[in-house]
């Protein structure tokens, strides 16, 4: 059992470095995760093991078969994170009829029109904190306006966000889910007494599949939070960890600035090199089974390093150099299978076009001093803040 937790700020800092040394002992490791919430669990660090570990149907997401937790344990419902087959292909079925990449190419121009009222905001003061100026706005904007959430009190809906995915205690992290399921009950039901408005929630509310099935009361509460939430932390981290790493590599920064048409694979790049989510939410082992050799029994819970993967040297040669003209095909940044984020091709449309339009309306874009403390836990990868200058 190796313990996370005795790493300390070494882990928190840099991840990157212990997974590698795990890496040199093997692909699958049981380790104790760092407090809060310490659990004990496989955790996988190779590429091969954890792209197989992604599409292996032995590895459920759903914890209640295992008797992880039970249904009642789920205050926000049961998503597409939580389930299985065919429940897991009901749901996604139902959501893909309204999440489509016509509707996200739609986004396009106000996307762009947001970033620039965002940049056109910051210039004049020439320094901020890039996360509370671009990074975090822009997507929370534009996934509000998808789903039709009305303006929100974003310092508080923040704060409830960081404390589900990154909690600061299991109590913590408990009672702000519970504070915003009350939220998005009270905002699905408005929707369902107004008229159609050509929004995302109004369209789940409204959709049928062909036998008249449809979304319940809960599920809706549950997607709704899963788009809400991780169609926003994960492109914050994203924008975040990509501007900083532009930063602190000034000769690749420079590359990028002399020809922009390496954007596109700067942001793939980014996406392998330090990704916005470093570890994929729990599996638990269906029956016994094996990973790399090593036996996982049945009920045991599994997490596969999603970035971890990214720095495997048997995939990516010399994995630790940063390179926007590297070909990082197959990274795992967004998944793999059945689970690949719905989202992708929305954060990378914001992440392009937020580094697009800060490079080029900030020629001297640089650090304004050290970022904040990186996000505590193994879900998120990113820093709290990141001072900036022009």
């Amino acid at each position: 059992m190796i313990d996370l937790g005795e790493y300390g700020a070494r882990f928190a800092d840099d991840p990157h470095q212990v997974y590698a040394e795990l890496r040199e002992r093997g692909p699958v490791h049981q380790v104790r995760t760092p407090p809060p919430g310490a659990w004990e669990t496989w955790l996988v660090v190779g590429y091969e093991e954890a792209r197989a570990a992604l599409a292996d149907p032995r590895l459920s997401k759903d914890g209640t078969k295992q008797g992880v937790y039970t249904t009642e344990d789920e205050v926000m419902g049961r998503h597409l994170l939580i389930v299985d087959p065919p429940e897991h292909t009901r749901l996604r079925s139902l959501v893909a009829r309204a999440f489509t990449m016509r509707r996200v190419e739609a986004l396009r121009p106000r996307i762009q029109r947001i970033t620039d009222e965002l940049v056109e905001e910051m210039l004049p003061k020439g320094r901020a904190d890039l996360v509370e100026a671009l990074a975090y706005p822009l997507p929370i904007t534009v996934i509000c306006e998808l789903l039709g959430v009305p303006d929100i009190d974003r310092v508080a809906f923040r704060a409830l966000s960081n404390e589900i995915v990154t909690p600061t205690s299991a109590g913590a992290g408990l009672a702000a889910m519970r504070q915003l399921s009350v939220f998005l009950d009270e905002l699905i039901e408005d929707k369902r007494c107004a008229p159609p408005a050509g929004d995302l929630l109004g369209d789940l509310i409204r959709t049928r599949a062909e036998d008249d099935d449809r979304l319940s009361a809960g599920e809706l509460r549950a997607m709704a939070f899963l788009l809400l939430v991780a169609g926003h932390e994960t492109t914050v981290n994203l924008i975040t960890n990509a501007v900083h790493t532009l930063l602190t590599h000034p000769e690749q920064l420079a590359a990028l600035r002399a020809d922009m048409t390496l954007l596109d694979g700067a942001v793939e790049e980014v996406l392998r090199f330090e990704g916005p989510v470093e570890t994929a939410t729990y599996r638990y082992a269906s029956e016994p089974l094996e990973i790399a050799g090593t036996a996982i029994a049945q009920g045991e819970p599994v997490i596969i390093g999603l970035d971890a993967a990214g720095r495997d040297g048997s995939r990516y040669p010399d994995p630790h150099r940063f390179d926007v003209r590297r070909a990082p095909q197959g990274h795992l940044a967004f998944g793999h299978g059945m689970h690949y984020c719905l989202g992708a091709p929305l954060a990378r449309l914001e992440a392009r076009t937020a580094l697009r339009t800060l490079l080029q309306r900030c020629p001297d874009l640089s650090l304004d001093g050290p970022p904040g403390p990186w996000l505590p836990g193994m879900l998120i990868r990113g820093v709290q803040a990141l001072p900036v200058r022009w």
